[in-house]
């Protein structure tokens, strides 16, 4: 047994097929399934039910999975736990939603690099329900997503921020009646697929408003263009840190203090760059203690 036959396990777990597992630990099939027979045959354990096209991990084989992240996790944290600022190096890859792209995530990383020059983020956009599936599989670190509304047990949640829910109008509108702007005015809709999405839905509904929608787009930066535009007003978070060049539109807070979105950062319980993952962890929360974005504000001391 050795420390890559067990990462060839927990590949095999995290991507279902020996082909998706082979392709993410650099090795053919072939050499997959041999690994996974060596370790059945030393251990002398059934891992797999191969009464199936596509072998499954049977009882037996998710009890060994769950064993085999904590020991590769033990094993990739070994150096990390010991290098002290050493540990802050390295690659890290990050997801984030798409509201956080122009404001919290890039002073969260130029205050990061301002300090740790030697950690390289990359960062990955995506909607929370997509980001949470990569973060679990392992191919994230960690990702920047609204909270959903069913936590995973395979994911630790560290909360950033709380932002308010606000109604965005042109500075055109002569109402500052949220109900009668959302009565009387085209509805440019966030879109459904997003956790967002889904919180304005319900909202909507709760309060028994309907809207006349006119279009549903993925972007807040489309969306605030088309209210600006006056093409109709939406609903969207305010976002935490603000960012450098914010359009001239009118917002309305709805229902203050009771609703709003959570921000967090998500991770794996095994995640092995707990050191990295707590300095960007850090550098978001004094991003959002900031609350805007501005060019040579990224010197802080370090947190």
């Amino acid at each position: 047994m050795s420390i890559r036959m067990l990462k060839t396990l927990v590949a095999v777990a995290d991507h279902g097929t020996f082909s998706s597992a082979a392709d993410s630990v650099y090795l053919t099939h072939a050499a997959v399934s041999q690994q996974m027979k060596a370790l059945e045959e030393e251990w002398q354990l059934a891992l797999f039910d191969r009464s199936h096209r596509t072998p499954r991990l049977t009882s037996t084989g998710q009890a060994a999975v769950a064993r085999a992240r904590e020991v590769v996790a033990a094993y990739d944290n070994i150096v990390p736990s010991i290098a002290g600022e050493e540990g802050l190096r390295g690659k890290f890859t990050i997801g984030a939603v798409p509201t956080t792209l122009t404001g919290l995530v890039p002073f969260a990383i130029s205050m990061l690099r301002e300090d740790y020059p030697d950690i390289h983020v990359y960062v990955v956009p995506g909607e929370t329900s997509d980001l949470a599936r990569q973060v679990a599989r392992g191919a994230l670190d960690a990702a920047i997503v609204t909270k959903p509304p069913i936590l995973q047990t395979e994911h630790y949640w560290s909360p950033i921020a709380h932002e308010p829910m606000e109604l965005l109008a042109s500075v055109k509108t002569e109402s500052n009646d949220p109900l009668e702007l959302l009565s009387t005015n085209p509805f440019i809709r966030f879109s459904r697929s997003a956790v967002v999405g889904g919180m304005i839905e319900n909202w909507l509904r709760t309060k028994g408003i309907i809207v006349q929608d006119s279009m549903e787009l993925e972007n807040l930066e489309a969306i605030s263009s088309m209210v600006l535009g006056n093409l109709g007003v939406s609903i969207a978070p305010r976002t935490c840190v603000a960012s450098a060049n914010p359009l001239p539109l009118k917002r309305i807070t709805l229902d203050p203090g009771v609703w709003f979105r959570e921000l967090g950062l998500i991770s794996r319980p095994d995640n092995v760059r707990i050191r990295v993952h707590e300095a960007m962890q850090a550098k978001l929360l004094r991003a959002v203690e900031v609350g805007e974005f501005k060019t040579g504000a990224t010197k802080t001391k370090r947190s």
